[in-house]
């Protein structure tokens, strides 16, 4: 056999070889899916929801969810009610969908306040809407859900072995929220800067931005962001009393200039006391003090 013909020969065996796997794997899964929907379109519901539990518990989430959708209306009144119901809240949440996980365990908890897995089902409302919750810059409505799901799960089992996972997360989801608002009082004061004239656009985003940055500090007092939100109200002030009109500007020069002594009394080791002491000399030179 000539060497072309050798490699002709492996090319061909190999070939077959691909097409038999691809064949067993395709027969494999015509018939599960022969068996899915054999059991789906069955009446008789027992077999229908051992099937199903058989799928959860083999990490079939969809497939579970899609039989389970069904049964646990087959199943209201009876002793897998309760069962039913959460099974397919969990198979939602490992599917990933977790907003139809949310509104079932919800669903399961007003049913059920006093059911076998109320305790769960209370801590995974706040659980799939913490897996749902969006970046810091979009909308933190379901961050806010969240949140409130957690605080609930807390005040209704103070002393679930889940309490500290469920208290780690809420502390996460507030990082986002002051993270959310340090991002917006930037943004307003970069606005300021961006428009560069004085007039009523530039002096309102600076506002904003102290404003914003202000009521984050009355809400989350302890943040870790504190710092980044006083050198952003500093900033700010300086800024518009610069970019004020003539009859403001000795008001919000002296405003600026107390901003920036505060800042040094409260962080005197900060990177940007050079900034605080460098609009301190500015602001003097315009009040003549």
């Amino acid at each position: 056999m000539g060497k072309n013909e050798y490699f002709c020969t492996l090319i061909l065996m190999r070939m077959k070889k691909y097409v038999y796997i691809m064949l067993t794997m395709v027969l494999f899964l015509s018939s599960c899916a022969g068996e899915f929907n054999k059991v789906f379109k069955s009446q008789d519901y027992d077999y229908r929801y051992e099937f199903a539990k058989q799928c959860f518990a083999e990490g079939k989430y969809q497939r579970a969810v899609t039989l389970l959708q069904d049964l646990i209306t087959m199943k209201k009144g009876t002793d897998e009610a309760q069962e039913s119901l959460y099974m397919l809240a969990m198979a939602e949440y490992m599917s990933g969908d977790y907003e139809s996980a949310s509104a079932t365990f919800k669903k399961y908890y007003q049913s059920y306040p006093r059911g076998h897995y109320a305790e769960h089902a209370s801590f995974y409302i706040g659980q799939s809407l913490f897996e749902s919750s969006p970046e810091p810059r979009l909308d933190q409505t379901p961050t806010m859900g969240a949140i409130n799901a957690y605080q609930q799960f807390i005040d209704i089992y103070p002393s679930s072995p889940l309490r500290k996972r469920a208290t780690e997360r809420l502390f996460e989801l507030q990082d986002k929220l002051v993270q959310k608002e340090l991002l917006s009082a930037q943004l307003y004061y970069n606005l300021g800067g961006y428009f560069g004239n004085i007039n009523s656009n530039n002096e309102s985003n600076y506002i904003a931005s102290i404003i914003t940055a202000q009521n984050a500090l009355k809400t989350y007092p302890s943040t870790k962001w504190r710092e980044d939100f006083a050198v952003l109200i500093m900033k700010s002030k300086f800024e518009l009393a610069e970019n004020s009109s003539q009859d403001k500007q000795l008001e919000r020069y002296r405003d600026a200039e107390d901003e920036c002594y505060g800042f040094l009394n409260e962080y005197p080791d900060s990177k940007n006391c050079e900034i605080a002491n460098k609009f301190i000399s500015k602001c003097k030179k315009v009040i003549g003090d």
